[in-house]
């Protein structure tokens, strides 16, 4: 019998989140659960927590895990605000040998994406080509098309302006400079005609903490694609983590 109620964990640089998720209805059935990320954040001390998660929160099933990196057949690439010796590692394996359940694993702006465009998404049922872009300390980005995941997308990584995208636009740079709405969406505007140039979207998906101040800055944002606000918010992470565990166990 199929599982429906599935543990996503969304392991961050500053906290891990989780919680139990109703995947027929893409929404938590447990408040949130968040712990520090243990430093130094290595895999092992990472997946000890998550393991301790997983008991606590008495999960069942697969379970799907979201890290900051990029992910490839389930071994992390590159490490974006956790420590080094995650690079090389098949994290959802090494979870699976801790909770004795398959596990799987996947960049985390790739999981909120899977999220926004599954049950309860701001892309659910949405054909073309959408992207999801997360502002917060960087610029996550997801790419689907006719609702296909490209994974491993890193946009935020785009030169612009001379540099890294997300060194120009993202949550963390409006703070640092204390940019106003207005200032900081020309940016953003900037970078999303930019990306318009380059992909055609007929969507682009505002996500990250920022999109909590969508009704404040939304109506500055333009650009020829339809432009949404994330439906999941925080919860994105976790939700699109437990929906790609739930495909996981479909196969």
């Amino acid at each position: 019998m199929r599982d429906t109620i599935l543990l996503g964990l969304d392991v961050g640089g500053s906290s891990i989140k989780a919680g139990l998720v109703d995947i027929e209805r893409g929404t938590l059935t447990t408040e949130l659960r968040s712990v520090r990320t243990p430093a130094p954040s290595t895999p092992e001390a990472v997946l000890r927590a998550c393991a301790q998660i997983d008991r606590e929160l008495g999960a069942t099933g697969p379970v799907g895990l979201a890290i900051p990196s990029v992910v490839q057949g389930g071994i992390a690439r590159t490490a974006a605000n956790v420590d080094k010796s995650w690079i090389g590692c098949a994290g959802g394996v090494r979870l699976t040998q801790l909770i004795g359940r398959p596990v799987v694993s996947l960049n985390d702006a790739d999981a909120a994406g899977v999220a926004e465009m599954s049950a309860g998404g701001a892309g659910k049922d949405v054909k073309g080509v959408v992207i999801l872009l997360t502002f917060g300390t960087g610029i996550g980005s997801a790419l689907f098309v006719d609702a296909e995941l490209v994974p491993n997308t890193e946009f935020g990584h785009l030169e612009f302006h001379g540099q890294d995208a997300e060194r120009t636009a993202s949550a963390r740079v409006r703070t640092e400079e204390r940019l106003d709405w207005s200032s900081w969406c020309a940016r953003v505007n900037d970078y999303l005609a930019r990306l318009y140039a380059l992909f055609w979207p007929d969507l682009f998906i505002i996500g990250g903490s920022i999109s909590e101040d969508f009704d404040q800055f939304g109506r500055l944002l333009d650009s020829p694609a339809e432009i949404r606000p994330a439906a999941h918010g925080a919860q994105a992470g976790i939700v699109g983590a437990a929906f790609a565990a739930a495909r996981q166990q479909q196969r």
